[in-house]
C-alpha cells in the first residue's frame, strides 16, 4: 500500500488515476519534459497546462492559475493545451463530444483573444459551470467582452479543428496524458494548485530584479497537526509516501505524529472514532485555515474533533489477518479457518467460468468497462457475471456513503443495485445500466428504467429505502475484503484480479483461466477511444 497512498487522494480516499483525469500525481511522477527549456523564456517563466475541459480537477489549475494571470501575467509565458485522441478525422476525449467541443471554444477564444488575460476571463467565466460546457458559452462572451460571431465560426469551421489538432500534438509532444499535466520552466510541477501556490512556485523562477511587487506579498503557510493510525503488522499500511505527498502537495509545514493500534493510545482512539479501517490521517483544529484546504476538503470528513482524511484503507486490525498462521481474533481458528477471512483472495476457492467487475458507477473508465461486456456476453458462452461497487461508509453523510464521484455517484450505485437486485434473468440489469452509461451524470434515471423494461416505482422504493442502502452496505464490503479500490478491477473465477476496459482485453483475461470456453477464439473490439486508466488505483 506504500505506493497506493504516495499517490493517494482520488477516491474512496483518492487515488490519482493512472491515466486520464486526475486529482494528483505521485510526487517525482515526471521529470522535465523532453526537449523542454529549463530556463525562462527571456525575462518570462514559461507556464504549460495540459488538460480536459471537463475534468474537474483541469478546471481547478485554471482556476488557480487565473488570479495569478491577473496579477503577474506580463511575467509569465503561459501555454493551455488539450489532451485529445483522434482517428479517422473524429477526435475522442475522456468526457466524450461535449469536452471536445469545449476543448475547440477555448481555444478558438485563445487564438482570436491573446492576450492571456482576456481569454482567461471567458475560460474562468465558463468554468463556473464546467459540467454545462459546452452549453453556456455564449452568455460567458457577453459577459468578457469576446466576439461570439467570431468564436462560433471558428469553432464550427475547420480552424477549430485545426487549432485543436495543433493542441493535441503540443500535448502528445509533452507526453500528457492526464489532466493535469503541468510543466513549469521545463520541470514537471507536482505542487499545490491555489493562487499562492502558483505565485510562490513562479516567483521562485523569476529572475532576481524582475521579480513583481505581487511576489513580496504571498502570506506565510500555517503549521498543520496530524495523527497517523496504523499498525506495525499491517505491511501495505506504512503512510511515509502520503504523509510525503501531502505536505509537498497541501501542507508544507505539515508535523505529524504516528500512534500504532498496539499501544494504549491507538486503541483508545480507534474506538473513541468508531474506526474501521487502518491506516488513519486525522487532522487537528486549524487545518481549515491553511491556504490549500479547499483544495483537499472534498477528502475530509468530520469525526470527532477531527478532520479525517478519505484514503483507500482496508486493514481490519479486529479481524483475522489470513496468512500469518496465528490465531489474531484469539477464536480458536486460523487463517482461513476463520470466517472474517472468507472473502480474502488467498482463502478462495477457483469457481470456473465465473467474472466479476469491481466499478464506481460514474467513473469514465468503469463505464467503457461495463459497456464493453455486452460485446463480451455476447461472445462468451456460459459465463456467470456479476457487477460490484467500491464506496466507504460515512456517517454524517446524506447516504451514509462516500464515493470518488461523491453522492451523485454512491446513488447512481444503489440504483445499479437495486436493478440488479430485482432483474437479475438474463443480466436484465445491465440494459438499464448500459443506458445509464449514455449520460450517467443525468438524473432522469427513470427514462433507462422504463426503456429497460423496469418498475421504476419498486427501484425509487429500493434506492431510496433501508434496502437499497443494506444492498450497497453489503457490496462494498466485497471490495474492501479484497483490497480493490480502483475502477475497474476484474476478478477472473474468483480469485485472479486482472484490468482492462475494452472488450478483447476482457475476454483474453477471462480466457486464459477457462481453457476451451466457448467463443474465445472470437476477435472482439479492442480499442476504446481513450487511453487505459482506471479510477482509484
Amino acid at each position: 500500500m506504500t505506493k497506493k497512498l504516495a499517490m493517494a487522494l482520488g477516491l474512496t480516499a483518492a487515488l490519482t488515476l493512472t491515466i486520464g483525469c486526475e486529482e494528483l500525481k505521485p510526487i517525482g511522477s515526471r521529470g522535465s519534459k523532453s526537449g523542454a527549456s529549463q530556463v525562462p523564456s527571456g525575462d518570462r517563466v514559461k507556464l504549460e497546462f495540459y488538460i480536459m475541459t471537463k475534468c474537474p480537477f483541469g478546471v481547478q489549475v485554471a482556476q488557480g492559475i487565473k488570479p495569478v494571470l491577473d496579477e503577474i501575467g506580463d511575467a509569465i509565458d503561459f501555454h493551455l493545451d488539450f489532451i485529445v485522441t483522434e482517428k479517422n478525422g473524429q477526435f475522442n476525449s475522456l468526457h466524450g463530444e461535449p469536452e471536445v467541443q469545449g476543448n475547440i471554444y477555448q481555444l478558438c477564444a485563445i487564438k482570436h483573444y491573446p492576450d492571456v488575460r482576456k481569454y482567461m476571463a471567458f475560460i474562468d467565466c465558463w468554468n463556473k459551470n464546467w459540467r454545462a460546457i459546452p452549453r453556456g458559452w455564449e452568455s460567458c462572451a457577453d459577459q468578457t467582452g469576446v466576439d461570439k460571431g467570431r468564436i462560433k465560426s471558428c469553432a464550427e469551421g475547420n480552424q477549430g479543428k485545426e487549432l485543436l489538432r495543433e493542441s493535441m500534438g503540443r500535448a502528445k509532444a509533452a507526453n500528457a496524458q492526464g489532466s493535469p499535466t503541468i510543466y513549469l520552466a521545463g520541470q514537471a510541477y507536482n505542487g499545490g494548485r491555489s493562487k499562492n501556490d502558483f505565485m510562490r512556485a513562479i516567483c521562485e523562477k523569476i529572475p532576481a530584479g524582475k521579480k513583481p511587487a505581487a511576489c513580496t506579498r504571498i502570506p506565510e503557510e500555517p503549521a498543520i497537526h496530524a495523527i497517523v493510525l496504523t499498525d506495525k503488522r499491517c505491511a501495505r499500511c506504512q503512510t511515509a509516501g502520503l504523509e510525503n505527498n501531502i505536505k509537498t502537495r497541501f501542507f508544507p509545514k505539515l508535523k505529524t505524529e504516528t500512534l500504532d493500534f498496539s499501544d494504549e493510545r491507538g486503541k483508545k482512539l480507534y474506538r473513541e472514532l468508531g474506526l474501521k479501517y487502518l491506516p488513519v490521517m486525522l487532522f487537528k483544529a486549524g487545518v481549515e485555515k491553511a491556504d490549500k484546504y479547499a483544495q483537499i476538503q472534498r477528502w475530509m470528513t468530520d469525526n470527532g474533533e477531527y478532520k479525517q482524511l478519505k484514503i483507500p484503507a482496508t486493514f481490519d486490525p479486529t479481524a483475522e489477518i489470513c496468512d500469518n498462521k496465528i490465531d489474531d481474533t484469539g477464536n480458536g481458528k486460523i487463517d482461513c479457518a476463520d470466517p472474517t477471512c472468507s472473502q480474502q483472495l488467498v482463502c478462495r476457492n477457483e469457481i470456473p467460468k465465473k467474472v466479476e467487475v469491481y466499478v464506481m458507477s460514474q467513473c469514465p473508465y468503469g463505464l467503457k468497462a461495463l459497456d464493453a461486456m455486452k460485446e463480451v456476453l455476447g461472445a462468451l458462452k456460459g459465463i456467470s457475471f456479476d457487477v460490484h461497487y467500491i464506496a466507504d461508509e460515512a456517517q454524517g453523510t446524506e447516504t451514509g456513503f462516500n464515493a470518488l464521484h461523491g453522492q451523485p455517484e454512491v446513488k447512481e450505485n444503489i440504483r445499479q443495485l437495486c436493478a440488479k437486485r430485482y432483474y437479475p434473468r438474463n443480466y436484465k440489469y445491465m440494459d438499464f445500466i448500459w443506458c445509464r452509461n449514455k449520460n450517467i451524470n443525468s438524473e432522469d434515471w427513470q427514462g433507462c428504467a422504463k426503456d429497460s423494461g423496469m418498475d421504476v416505482a419498486r427501484l425509487e422504493k429500493c434506492a431510496t429505502g433501508p434496502e437499497g442502502k443494506k444492498l450497497h452496505g453489503d457490496d462494498i464490503k466485497i471490495a474492501k475484503s479484497l483490497e480493490i479500490t480502483g475502477s475497474p478491477t476484474w476478478l477472473a473465477n474468483n480469485k485472479f484480479k486482472f484490468s482492462g476496459i475494452a472488450a478483447d482485453p476482457i475476454k483474453t483475461n477471462i480466457c486464459q483461466h477457462n481453457k476451451g470456453l466457448v467463443g474465445c477464439d472470437k476477435k472482439l473490439n479492442a480499442a476504446t477511444n481513450v487511453p487505459a486508466g482506471s479510477c482509484g488505483k
